[in-house]
């Protein structure tokens, strides 16, 4: 099963969630991956400690025009659906701009005077790091300046398995990187708090994840911190209320300090088993 934890605003506790049930699943010896998804600021292992048994290049291939071979027919700049060629014919100019290329091969495909070869661009890396034979964490990490994480995100996706629960920790917002992540999940839980801020942005993830047609269900974060108005919303819609956490200064003192919930306070071990089985039955539903 893939559970993933997300958000459409970042702050409101994915990570917190996410490190959580990872830990809560792994204390009852069930087999468990966790992939820090958020290739552009991952922070899993601020939390989760583990010694790294592989580390893998993500890169990509950028097109290089050969001006000398050019013949400045157009043609790679007519196939390429991202706009990534810049093509003035009146003035001999021809250029990609690598931050919009997608790697997809069409202007290749086109060029037919070999006026096209291609280089490798580093996007990021993805490591795997195992706590035992059963328990992993993979971490997608971006380049600075890389215009798009999701080549990072579906190749740490990628690493993972069928034989554990898989947990991913997804990037916030609804772009690209989000449904990256939430497209390869079985259920998806979204990160909320009582604001109007969380519940703007709780209505732009519902919107997406129906759209797909993604199962989901909402924990709200900072329970006690603002009004009621998200718990309107959710039972209007019939959304699940999966789980609340208040707004508690020891909790605060406790993921500052890069420690677990589970670890430090029994009873969230029971509240976050109690979330994988609500998971695991609404997903045979």
């Amino acid at each position: 099963m893939n559970i993933a934890i997300a958000s459409g605003k970042g702050g409101t506790g994915k990570t917190l969630i996410s490190t959580n049930l990872f830990r809560a699943i792994q204390k009852e010896g069930i087999p468990i991956t966790i992939v820090d998804c958020d290739a552009e600021e991952p922070n899993v292992t601020e939390f989760i400690k583990g010694d790294v048994s592989n580390c893998d290049i993500v890169a990509q291939h950028i097109p290089v025009i050969n001006p000398d071979n050019c013949v400045f027919c157009g043609k790679c700049h007519e196939y390429c659906s991202y706009h990534a060629i810049v093509y003035l014919p009146l003035s001999g100019f021809i250029k990609v701009v690598e931050d919009l290329c997608h790697d997809c091969g069409a202007c290749s495909v086109a060029c037919k005077f070999g006026a096209i070869s291609e280089k490798e661009k580093k996007l990021g890396t993805v490591q795997s790091i195992s706590l035992n034979s059963d328990v992993h964490i993979v971490e997608g990490r971006c380049e600075v300046g890389v215009y798009s994480p999701v080549p990072v995100i579906k190749y740490a996706i990628g690493k993972t398995n069928d034989k554990t629960i898989n947990i991913f920790d997804s990037p916030p917002g609804i772009a690209c990187p989000f449904i990256a992540t939430v497209n390869e999940a079985d259920f998806v839980v979204l990160v909320t708090e009582p604001t109007p801020f969380g519940l703007n942005d709780l209505k732009l993830s519902v919107e997406t994840l129906q759209h797909f047609g993604k199962p989901f269900g909402v924990i709200v974060n900072r329970a006690n911190l603002g009004d009621d108005e998200v718990y309107k919303y959710l039972q209007k819609g019939g959304i699940p209320l999966l789980m609340e956490i208040p707004m508690d200064r020891e909790i605060a003192r406790v993921y500052s300090e890069g420690r677990m919930l589970v670890d430090e306070i029994p009873e969230f071990q029971t509240k976050f088993i109690q979330l994988y089985n609500t998971i695991a039955q609404l997903c045979k539903t």
